[in-house]
């Protein structure tokens, strides 16, 4: 079976930290027989190449220099901050049309599958009748946000992908709400699983009632991450043990958090990690004592589609916290498989944490509790699965032909 992906962004290099959920995605069904094939935009001039054992088909749109409407930003973001940047989104659709048309006269796929359906869809209709498969249309959420809260006037369009996919498939019970607030139709549920390798060895706990207690952060430094709550809560712990926080990423928040950190006189208290390697990546899973993601629903109406980094903590056996909101709802079940709190509120962040790291027992119980709920419904097996399943469902009408 030959599946092509369209995608917004993809991995550069070896080195670049993109979508490794995606990666895995790939590797998952690869390692299952089906041969995948990644088309997206040039980035500076990168053409066609292979990174991570995976055949990635781009399309140059404009000179070297501004081919930088993806990648690094959101398409939205990069047009909201320059009015200009929306004059290459003509040549982006142009000339991937023109490539996508001339991939398809050369290669056969039997499924198109679009991720980021917005405006991505209109490559997967196109691709769909020139290749006479089936397409897929994987909403994340974002997507669907942006539209209803910045640009209602494309819920048309929307509408149009919903009715002209051949299936839609929606990441969390969240963005499957979204959906069908727009239009009714089916709406399969497949989730991603955890980027991060298995399980490493685990270390002896430190017994000693007086070190030093780390709570952990992983993400992109963004406004729906609220980060800026996590460091308030900093502030309210009155614990009988000194605490640290450390934060893993970065971002166009980070110069405002430390401010924040400095005014709230907690240097001493909270560590910027910045963007970091698998390996050390590992290390802070492994370290901490528990995971938070505060996460908001921000100005522009957005927020979490689902949580991987919340997916990862539990696969490290890691208590976690997090914002009753979006997907995390799929992940973090109150008192079961973590502990979740209302957004933007750093007394309750701040209470959370404080039970997690002071009754052992509970926190212990919690973590097992969530990893064992991640490895039952956010396996990779069972993900790869239920896409092999859903691709052979759609294939299985024409193959009678």
């Amino acid at each position: 079976m030959k599946v092509l992906f369209i995608v917004t962004s993809f991995q550069r290099d070896e080195n670049d930290v993109i979508n490794p959920w995606m990666i895995e995605t790939i590797r998952q069904l690869k390692s299952r027989g089906v041969e995948v094939t990644v088309y997206t935009s040039a980035w500076r001039g990168l053409e066609d190449h292979e990174v991570s054992g995976i055949l990635v088909r781009r399309f140059r749109y404009c000179p070297r220099a501004l081919e930088i409407l993806s990648h690094e930003r959101t398409i939205p973001d990069q047009i909201k901050d320059s009015k200009l940047k929306a004059l290459l989104v003509v040549p982006y659709m142009l000339f991937g049309l023109l490539r996508l048309r001339k991939l398809l006269k050369k290669e056969h796929f039997d499924i198109i599958h679009v991720h980021w359906p917005f405006p991505l869809a209109i490559f997967g209709y196109f691709a769909g009748r020139w290749a006479s498969a089936p397409v897929v249309n994987e909403f994340y959420g974002v997507e669907l946000r942006w539209v209803r809260n910045k640009m209602p006037v494309f819920t048309p369009f929307i509408r149009w992908i919903l009715k002209t996919s051949d299936l839609v498939v929606a990441i969390s019970s969240h963005t499957r709400s979204e959906i069908e607030r727009i239009a009714p139709v089916r709406i399969e549920i497949v989730p991603y699983g955890s980027p991060v390798p298995s399980l490493p060895e685990q270390k002896t706990p430190d017994k000693n009632p007086s070190r030093t207690r780390r709570v952990l952060f992983v993400g992109r430094l963004v406004e729906r991450k609220g980060v800026e709550f996590l460091v308030r809560a900093m502030k309210e712990l009155d614990l009988p043990f000194p605490v640290e926080l450390d934060i893993v990423g970065a971002g166009p928040e980070e110069e405002n958090l430390r401010n924040l950190v400095q005014q709230l006189g907690l240097a001493d208290r909270v560590n910027f990690a910045g963007r970091v390697s698998n390996v050390e990546l590992r290390e802070y899973y492994a370290s901490c004592d528990s995971f938070v993601l505060p996460a908001i629903i921000d100005s522009r109406g957005d927020t979490e589609g689902l949580g991987v980094v919340v997916i990862e903590a539990l696969s490290y056996r890691k208590p976690v916290v997090a914002s009753a909101l979006g997907g995390i709802v799929d992940i973090i079940h109150h008192e079961k498989t973590g502990l979740a709190v209302p957004e933007k509120d750093p007394k309750a962040l701040a209470s959370a944490i404080s039970r997690l790291l002071t009754d052992q027992n509970f926190s212990r119980r919690l973590a097992e509790d969530g990893y064992k709920f991640v490895q039952r419904y956010f396996d990779w097996n069972r993900i790869t699965d239920k896409w092999l399943s859903l691709y052979q469902q759609l294939i299985a009408p024409k193959s009678k032909e």
